[in-house]
């Protein structure tokens, strides 16, 4: 309730990741059957199997719904459908990939868990709430991401929002959490509100007024006026939106800094 309260995109995400990975932990020692009853609270089609394959061990089959369902995200080739092991429909796995699906489901359980709008509450209750946005800003660090130049330029862009900005320009399907990292990141490099509506009409789900509405809060122009950045580099590879990792990336654990240092390269190649 307190985590919903703070009306903090990015807190209500980290605490779902976190919840989801201390879940996912705890299943590795649970057993197979404890297992099975979990996936009941997600419908899953799943049964328990001992089937040898190689050098592995498979202990469950999956239909490749639930499979798709929760696999979708990951970008690694070894968890595209065509690399499993496919027997009448269902998908032969491990405990420990069935453990990394079921923190998937988890995760966006309790990310809708939090999208409730929990009203006003006792003035004790919300210091509370101010104390948690308070202390999850410093733990993300006091970094300062302002002073961008006027002019966005789209080539000093990092190769994940590259990707985003260009699937979103082409209309393309883009995450929830996708849209969420480029919007945070258009504003804070300088990019208008105006602008940014213009460039999310192009999805098949558009409104005008939910879209301006989500874009002036992310850029902290309502709600608790709290202008939101963007995840962290190591958040957008969870939810795999990394396609690839160049040399700078290396080098940096989060996507505005990449644009401040590619900035000052691309500047250093235009001759005066």
């Amino acid at each position: 309730m307190l985590v919903a309260a703070t009306e903090n995109i990015s807190l209500k995400r980290s605490y779902a990741l976190v919840e989801a990975k201390r879940v996912s932990n705890l299943l590795k020692s649970e057993s197979k059957e404890n297992i099975i009853e979990l996936t009941k609270n997600f419908n899953w089609k799943i049964k328990s199997i001992k089937d040898r394959i190689g050098s592995l061990t498979y202990d469950f089959a999956l239909h490749f719904t639930d499979f798709l369902k929760n696999a979708a995200i990951f970008r690694e080739k070894e968890w595209k459908l065509i690399n499993q092991v496919l027997v009448n429909g269902e998908v032969f796995l491990t405990k420990n990939r069935i453990t990394r699906l079921l923190e998937e489901e988890v995760r966006r359980h309790i990310e809708d868990k939090l999208s409730i709008k929990v009203g006003s509450l006792p003035q004790k209750l919300m210091n509370h709430v101010e104390q948690l946005n308070l202390l999850f800003n410093e733990k993300r660090g006091k970094t300062s991401f302002e002073d961008f130049p006027k002019e966005v330029d789209i080539t000093a862009f990092p190769p994940c929002l590259k990707s985003l900005y260009d699937a979103t320009a082409s209309g393309q399907r883009v995450s929830h959490i996708g849209r969420f990292a480029l919007t945070s990141f258009l504003i804070n490099i300088g990019m208008s509100v105006e602008h940014v509506v213009d460039l999310l009409r192009s999805f098949s789900d558009f409104n005008e007024r939910m879209t301006r509405y989500q874009v002036e809060h992310i850029a902290g122009k309502r709600g608790s006026r709290t202008k939101y950045i963007p995840p962290r580099c190591d958040t957008l590879r969870t939810h795999g939106i990394c396609p690839e990792m160049n040399e700078i990336c290396r080098t940096i654990s989060h996507p505005l800094p990449y644009y401040r240092r590619k900035l000052r390269a691309v500047k250093a190649e235009v001759p005066s």
